[in-house]
């Protein structure tokens, strides 16, 4: 597939000729511009698509007003609601969760971002927009729309016998056929650095602010819990090199907690309101800043974690829930204490002092492998699109062939430890999917490739784990299982 013309392409040439629908020119000013509006990343590339000409040029003033008129902040919502109750309709894109009450036979709503609303019978979906849109509004435990609200007094609804805020249309927020057929295609037209480059440049990283491939492919590393279910991770790292970004901004699918308070109500299921909490709703859950973190029920917190990281599924009171969310861990680490050989994890909050918990976690990140983020680090260039690259990662989840594979060219030796030889199986499978996502079989396969670049860092990853859990408690060995590939 590399032909001539195409090896004689620069990478950027490339991704404009095989991802030309997806792809848009991103800039440091561009995106200094969306920050200080409170504009994600997988939101400001659909804005720059929508905005922008055929050399990326883009129209400030046109975007300003659109997010002005359509992506309300939270600070506005106490006006959007006066203004819904003096009879106005108002229309703009936003997140939304739906569920549906057997008791009352009603579809109810509620916005996230704007904690709306307070009391489950405010916010109710129109059975029209319901049925219209079912498959977008039920896609997954939450989903983004531009939605249309007005408001409804008492006579509307005699079950319930107060005045709603009534959805009364609903138009899904998809702005990409993600085809993963075609993605896995156009893979076969960049060799495997360029591909690293195409990788980084999706989350806004500009490749030549990196020194060598390895510091690249530990950045990269922060996405395995994109791309593959319930991969648990540990990144310590100095200030300023990029974690809250990645986790926060690169994809609509995953949640970001910075410091505060941590509940297993808000983690698994709050019996109270009856509802899952962010494991069953996200792609994975990032604790950030770990060491700020308070867990005010900390043994529930903890037996609740055990279950759920070993299997994905846990146990509230009555309640039996799963869930495919990964659980990341990040800290900020000083000079002094980034030593593999030492115990780092005293860093963590106690809930994770027990060698039965880290056990759990497959994975160590050592973010001060990253540079700290500098000018020459943001991307500048045609990239693709961040909000088509997270579809596809999303997308990439479900898909079990890569896991195959991995079973089938792994050679695991008989006494090998189930947590060791799952961890790095799973990261393995991870990386492949980031790196070669168009291999279909073993014999597409390049093997000095596969395992210098996908088991090589798995195990490296694992290591660190079982390293400090042996620090932790000498009833761990030290080493993980010899595991190579197949003859």
């Amino acid at each position: 597939m590399l032909t001539k013309e195409v090896e004689r392409m620069s990478m950027e040439e490339k991704v404009k000729k095989f991802f030309k629908d997806t792809v848009v020119f991103k800039s440091p000013q561009k995106n200094k511009m969306f920050s200080s509006l409170s504009i994600p990343s997988y939101l400001r590339d659909w804005l720059l698509m929508r905005f922008s000409d055929e050399n990326g040029e883009i129209e400030f003033e046109a975007v300003k007003e659109y997010i002005s008129k359509y992506i309300p902040r939270k600070n506005e919502w106490e006006a959007l609601k006066a203004k819904i109750t003096k009879g106005e309709k108002i229309k703009f894109l936003a997140k939304l969760r739906v569920e549906i009450d057997i008791k009352k036979g009603k579809a109810v709503f509620s916005l996230p971002d704007f904690s709306f609303p307070k009391s489950k019978y405010e916010a109710i979906i129109e059975k029209r927009v319901l049925n219209k849109n079912e498959a977008y509004l039920f896609d997954s435990t939450e989903t983004w729309g531009v939605i249309e609200l007005e408001w409804r007094d008492k006579e509307y609804d005699p079950d319930i016998n107060h005045g709603i805020v009534l959805m009364t249309d609903f138009k899904p927020f998809k702005p990409y056929n993600v085809d993963l057929d075609f993605y896995k295609e156009m893979r076969g037209y960049f060799n495997f650095e360029e591909w690293i480059d195409v990788l980084l440049m999706a989350i806004d990283f500009n490749p030549n602010g990196f020194l060598n491939i390895y510091e690249k492919i530990t950045l990269l590393s922060r996405l395995l819990p994109f791309v593959e279910n319930r991969v648990n991770i540990i990144e310590l790292a100095p200030k300023g090199t990029g974690k809250s970004y990645v986790f926060a901004q690169i994809s609509k699918y995953g949640w970001l907690v910075s410091g505060g308070s941590v509940s297993r109500a808000r983690m698994f299921y709050d019996i109270a309101k009856k509802t899952v909490g962010l494991v069953s709703r996200y792609d994975y859950v990032a604790l950030d800043e770990i060491q700020t973190i308070s867990f005010p029920d900390e043994n529930e917190v903890k037996g609740a974690l055990k279950s759920y990281m070993e299997s994905g599924e846990y146990r509230v009171g009555d309640f039996n829930g799963a869930g495919k969310a990964g659980i990341i861990l990040l800290g900020n680490i000083d000079i002094d204490s980034m030593n593999i050989n030492n115990n780092m994890l005293l860093e963590l909050p106690k809930v994770f002092h027990e060698s039965a918990l880290i056990d759990r976690f497959h994975g160590f990140i050592k973010g001060w492998d990253i540079p700290r983020i500098k000018e020459n680090m943001k991307v500048n260039g045609w990239a693709l699109n961040t909000e088509y690259f997270s579809e596809i990662l999303h997308v990439l989840r479900e898909d079990i062939s890569y896991r195959v594979l991995v079973e089938e060219i792994l050679d695991v030796p008989r006494n090998a430890d189930g947590r060791d030889t799952e961890a790095i199986k799973r990261l393995t499978t991870a990386f492949m999917k980031l790196f070669f996502p168009n291999v279909t079989s073993k014999d597409e396969i390049d093997v000095e490739l596969f395992k210098k670049y996908c088991l090589e860092p798995a195990k490296a990853m694992r290591a660190i784990i079982r390293k400090q859990l042996h620090i932790m408690d000498k009833e761990y060995s030290p080493d993980i299982p010899n595991i190579g590939l197949k003859e």
